[in-house]
């Protein structure tokens, strides 16, 4: 099955297809069945504009709380309007944590006391700016990407990972480039993998779970979102990575031959 997607890009509609660019992987599906999940998977090269996707309809359609993959974003502001200097700037909680530290071990707390300091009206004003998913906050400023207010979709997702790795989003090259440098996990000679995970809970009470980034073999970067969500009882901090992995392996990635 092949169809034509309309890749959505922050704040832009960009036709970043033609018939045959789409190319639907039903087999991905195995993966997430033995998980015990569902949910869908988007792979973009860039080099050659081709998509490799389960589940289409949910990607382009659905929306769902961004959960921590907000982050990415919430870093960007917080460092292009100034209340966080850079990813060493700490803030006492129970002990001092650094922007680094919550942001690669998604401690909320650091997160939400940002977002008190950012104020309603200026994270209005960037959610609006960037037109991240239905923008919106509602009553409250410290958990909105929590809560299942503000929703987003995997497309959108991707296109606010494609436009952060190439500097394109509304922000100096400074906070992209620190939020790139907070997004890289795995480094070796073979590949660079950067990601964002998020968890959260739908309001029907399953888990929901994201993996946002891109890997990057012989400096061709290739990016993707993994979306899904399973009974309370799945191991999904363990399950997302090893999906993601495994649905990567698949697609011939990890051994610098891409």
């Amino acid at each position: 099955m092949k169809k034509c997607l309309l890749f959505i890009s922050v704040a832009l509609y960009m036709v970043a297809c033609s018939p045959n660019n789409v190319q639907v992987n039903n087999e991905l599906g195995n993966y997430f069945d033995s998980a015990g999940v569902k949910g869908s998977f988007a792979l973009f090269n860039n080099g050659t504009g081709d998509f490799t996707i389960y589940n289409l309809d949910r990607y382009k359609d659905s929306v769902y709380s961004p959960a921590s993959t907000f982050k990415v974003v919430h870093a960007m502001i917080a460092l292009e309007t100034g209340v966080v200097s850079d990813e060493k700037m700490t803030i006492q909680l129970d002990s001092a944590v650094t922007m680094e530290q919550a942001f690669k071990q998604s401690i909320v707390p650091y997160f939400q006391e940002v977002a008190r300091r950012i104020g309603k009206d200026t994270m209005q004003f960037w959610l609006d700016s960037l037109q991240y998913g239905n923008h919106t906050i509602g009553k409250s400023i410290d958990s909105f990407w929590l809560n299942n207010t503000i929703k987003i979709t995997p497309d959108e997702q991707l296109g606010i990972v494609k436009r952060l790795f190439f500097n394109q989003l509304p922000f100096q090259k400074r906070t992209h480039e620190i939020v790139k440098r907070l997004m890289l996990q795995e480094s070796n000679a073979n590949y660079q993998l950067s990601y964002k995970t998020g968890l959260t809970y739908k309001e029907n009470g399953d888990q929901l779970a994201w993996v946002i980034g891109w890997i990057e073999e012989n400096k061709h970067p290739y990016f993707f979102v993994l979306n899904l969500e399973g009974a309370k009882q799945v191991p999904m901090v363990e399950t997302r990575i090893n999906l993601l992995k495994k649905i990567l392996r698949n697609q011939g990635f990890f051994e610098g031959k891409r």
